[in-house]
């Protein structure tokens, strides 16, 4: 056995099972890959065998001494696991496993040693369900010779796997880090372009690579001996869906006053828990309600000033920083902000590709990593306020729908769908608003609604050459699963945008700059209570996030937070027609590259262009063709 570590261990897993190879090598490639997850210290694991091996890469946050080190064996020497993420609740556990005897006194301080020797003494399914936090674990029992992956409930932290060529199986929190293993030849996954090119980014389990997936979260993935793909089960041990349905036939029976003090108290707790660390810790402040809800009872348990953090811009439709020093002033906490200039996003952009390591565009990870840089300047973890606009009704598309829906409800299905056909098989079709309303009246029911609503230009389905049909989170959803409309919305985004899109960005790009994010209201408890609220509690009319202002106005005053939201977002469509990006642009899009890769149809994608340079659409879809190229840019790059 070989077991090596230079000090600490904590935030990038990697590890494989049956590399014929230079094991010690690929080890080191594959830890290197991610060693912006990581840069405090790094370990090795490989079994007696050589079969398996687990790598880590370690931002310290609890215990910084050697005591904390990864990958770690439990005291029996049984397990061996390789984490990144953190157990809030874990001294909670460390006090049973004491009082109950299993332990009789831990080595140091970590969460690693606790969660390690709760799965000794309860079995890894029921040291999971007491555990409180975001991770993904990879887990072997040298015993029993087989090898767990885990990931949190939520999906916040990423866990990709699969096998390179028939034999070796590989895991990793970032895809890239696969990617440069000895013999990967995986090829593009031109069956979920259409899905990319619809949505900025691939849902879960579906990776870029043929072969290569996304670990869902709340999931138990086992694979034994002797590692090939007949040996794996994935088993879930939490399910969203589940914890939806849970809540909603249970509905909270308080007034809704009692609901806003019930989610007060759990936020706090959870709150409580995330600002535990042996380093500084601080939030993510906008002017949104989200974020100033988490900062404001950050501050309410906080003896000293909390560190909050926000960017700003010079033009005025996407400024918030001036509302956010209000909101941080009249809270009282040391703010610190950064006004960016379109010099500093663009700076930004060659690095994308390398830091999502597949394609994603939501256009808001340039802010999001330069607020990320900001904020690492002065601490090592950061707060957020992602998850209430899923939970608690946010957004106004779920208004929309609801909206639409209860017009449109009461025409008999039979009825619409021919009506719609005919409308979009007519010369009305060519006008983009008569296809939108053609297309929407043909949903079955409000999922349907909300899904098409992404896709109603059959230009978006000529952009890639290939078209599968992967089924994903959205197309699957059964019409009608939660009793209320915007329930079911509200689910459809906690299961797919959510997990792939928003905890993706924010993960990727703090991770870049080795800082750690945490999201109180993803918190398992706030969680299930969200889904035990009643509509009404959430949203009336155009106001979404009833009970969560609530909480929040017994801190800021109302009037302090009804603005019109801006949103995390910048003026990408300005400047992308200023010369330098729209060179960068033109020259990703070339239509003899674009022939020559024979992925794109260069034909649609210069369509697009060309409108969104004269007539100013296709703003958000160019973006995603321009991250698709950028990315392979960076892949060819990387295997030539």
């Amino acid at each position: 056995m070989a077991f090596t570590d230079k000090e600490d261990g904590m935030c990038g897993i990697a590890g494989f099972c049956n590399l014929k190879g230079d094991w010690r090598a690929n080890i080191a490639k594959m830890n290197e890959r991610m060693h912006h997850r990581g840069p405090d210290a790094e370990g090795v694991f490989a079994s007696g065998d050589e079969r398996v091996v687990l790598g880590h890469k370690r931002l310290s946050i609890v215990d910084l001494s050697v005591n904390g080190a990864q990958p770690m064996e439990s005291h029996s020497g049984r397990y061996v696991m390789a984490y990144n993420g953190e157990i809030y609740n874990y001294k909670k556990i460390a006090r049973k496993l004491l009082e109950e005897g299993k332990v009789k006194a831990f080595r140091g301080a970590s969460d690693t040693e606790v969660l390690l020797e709760a799965i000794e003494a309860y079995g890894v399914e029921n040291a999971i369900a007491m555990s409180k936090g975001m991770f993904a674990i990879a887990l072997y029992d040298k015993k029993e010779q087989e090898l767990f992956l885990l990931r949190d409930r939520v999906g916040e932290k990423p866990l990709y796997y699969g096998f390179i060529g028939k034999d070796v199986f590989a895991f990793a929190s970032e895809i890239g880090s696969i990617a440069v293993l000895d013999g990967f030849r995986n090829d593009i996954q031109t069956d979920i372009l259409d899905i990319y090119f619809t949505h900025g980014y691939i849902p879960a389990p579906y990776s870029i690579y043929k072969d290569i997936y996304k670990l869902e979260p709340g999931t138990m993935l086992n694979i034994k001996f002797p590692y090939e793909e007949k040996d794996i089960s994935i088993t879930p041990f939490w399910s969203m869906r589940e914890a939806a349905k849970r809540g909603q036939e249970n509905l909270f029976q308080g007034s809704r006053e009692e609901a806003a003090e019930e989610l007060e108290r759990l936020l706090k707790e959870s709150i409580r828990e995330q600002m535990v660390a042996d380093v500084p810790v601080g939030a993510f402040l906008s002017a949104g309600i989200d974020s100033s809800t988490i900062v404001a009872l950050m501050q309410s348990l906080n003896s000293g000033k909390v560190k909050s953090f926000t960017i700003g811009m010079s033009e005025e439709g996407y400024n918030e920083a001036a509302a956010a020093k209000e909101i941080a002033k009249h809270l009282g906490t040391e703010h610190t902000e950064l006004y960016i200039t379109e010099e500093d996003a663009v700076a930004v952009i060659p690095k994308l590709g390398h830091m999502f390591g597949e394609p994603f565009a939501d256009s808001s990870q340039i802010p999001t990593y330069l607020v990320s840089k900001m904020t690492r300047e002065h601490v090592t973890v950061s707060l957020s306020g992602d998850g209430g606009d899923e939970l608690f009704c946010g957004y106004t598309s779920y208004e929309s729908v609801s909206r639409i829906w209860g017009k449109m409800k009461n025409i008999p299905y039979f009825i619409r769908k021919p009506c719609s056909s005919l409308v979009l098989h007519s010369p009305l079709a060519k006008n983009p608003i008569y296809r939108t309303k053609g297309t929407l009246l043909g949903a079955k029911g409000p999922g349907r609604l909300y899904e098409i609503s992404y896709e109603t230009d059959p230009l978006v389905k000529k952009i890639s050459k290939t078209h599968g049909r992967c089924p994903y989170k959205y197309n699957q959803f059964e019409e009608g699963y939660l009793a209320e409309t915007n329930h079911n919305i509200m689910l459809m985004d906690m299961l797919m945008y959510h997990p792939d899109d928003i905890l993706v960005k924010v993960d990727r790009a703090a991770m870049a700059v080795s800082l750690e994010t945490r999201v109180p209201m993803l918190d398992k408890d706030v969680v299930e209570f969200a889904w035990s609220l009643p509509i009404e509690y959430k949203r009336q009319g155009k106001t979404g996030k009833r009970v969560l202002r609530d909480v929040l106005y017994r801190y800021v005053p109302r009037e302090m937070m009804e603005r019109p939201k801006k949103g995390f977002s910048i003026p990408i469509d300005k400047w992308l027609l200023k010369p330098e990006l729209r060179k960068w642009a033109e020259s990703l899009i070339d239509r003899k590259t674009l022939v020559r890769q024979g992925l794109l149809d260069a034909d649609a994608v210069w369509k697009m262009w060309d409108d969104f340079t004269q007539r100013g659409i296709w703003r958000i879809q160019i973006w995603f063709v321009l991250m698709f190229q950028e990315w392979l840019n960076e892949t060819s790059a990387m295997f030539h």
